[in-house]
């Protein structure tokens, strides 16, 4: 079983909400994502999203595709990104890590090393959950029973254009979380609309069993509240590489630690869940 499950199970039991940050691997330098990582897990941290960088990736905005990039010309890969989470597990035994990114790196690792290899390959770095973005739940159910299989959650994303057709298929195939994206549009865009995330969270939970993350939009305290108010779980990336793209390089880690301490005060200092009504 991976952290995920207990690690919710323990939030849930004090009434709090996960935050969850993404941070693309190798930004904003191949060196710095160690430090930048242990930050983040220092500033409040309960799950991290390791993004796997990806030279076509049709759901960021300009901020994370600028950061993909500029892992890329670094040489990161899957293989460098899978090196990563190894290194955190060692330091970090019990923070659950999600690599979050596109189904070409994952195809292209197994046609070199075999059915199966990237499964086995995540679970023994210490990996806990994977979400990618361009597999569909009608055509991953083998997928998630090898992941399964390894002790690995597959997590999806929904959206607002979600049908409850869609919210079945995902909540018969989620593991760990799902990852409700709060906009219509690719990460980075600007209006959140929490009356609107509000109204499709029951929705969603009518189908899946599993907690549920809301990203896309959340920029600081308020905008963390405000979803927190009603989400399992907040989910931070464009906000976050923003501000690692403006710090310094001596500074990277600091400025990351500095925003999740931010949304963590600000989630903590939510009603507990049961009397927010959640």
């Amino acid at each position: 079983m991976s952290r995920l499950a207990p690690t919710f199970e323990r939030l849930r039991a004090q009434g709090r909400r996960a935050l969850i940050p993404f941070v693309t691997a190798g930004f904003p330098d191949p060196a710095l994502t160690p430090a930048v990582l242990d930050a983040l897990v220092a500033g409040g941290a309960d799950v991290i999203e390791l993004g796997v960088p990806f030279s076509d990736p049709m759901a960021d905005g300009p901020v994370i595709q600028r950061a993909g990039e500029r892992a890329l010309a670094a040489g990161v890969d899957l293989a460098r990104v899978l090196a990563m989470a190894h290194d955190f597990r060692i330091r970090h035994a019990d923070v659950p890590l999600v690599l979050m990114g596109y189904a070409n790196p994952i195809e292209a690792w197994e046609l070199r090393h075999g059915a199966g290899s990237f499964a086995r390959a995540a679970a023994q770095a210490g990996v806990d959950g994977v979400l990618v973005v361009d597999y569909p739940p009608e055509e991953c159910a083998e997928f998630a029973a090898t992941l399964r299989a390894h002790g690995l959650d597959l997590i999806f994303l929904l959206a607002p254009t979600s049908t409850e057709a869609r919210m079945a298929q995902v909540g018969a195939l989620a593991s760990g979380y799902v990852y409700y994206v709060s906009l219509k549009g690719v990460t980075g865009a600007a209006h959140l609309d929490t009356a609107a995330v509000e109204a499709m969270l029951p929705r969603i939970r009518a189908h899946v069993r599993v907690p549920v993350g809301v990203g896309f939009g959340i920029r600081d305290a308020a905008s963390a509240q405000a979803v927190g108010r009603h989400a399992d779980a907040v989910v931070v990336g464009t906000r976050l590489i923003q501000a690692l793209e403006a710090a310094p390089p001596q500074a990277a880690a600091a400025a990351a630690e500095a925003l999740m301490r931010e949304l963590r005060t600000a989630l903590d200092a939510l009603p507990p869940r049961d009397a927010a009504g959640a």
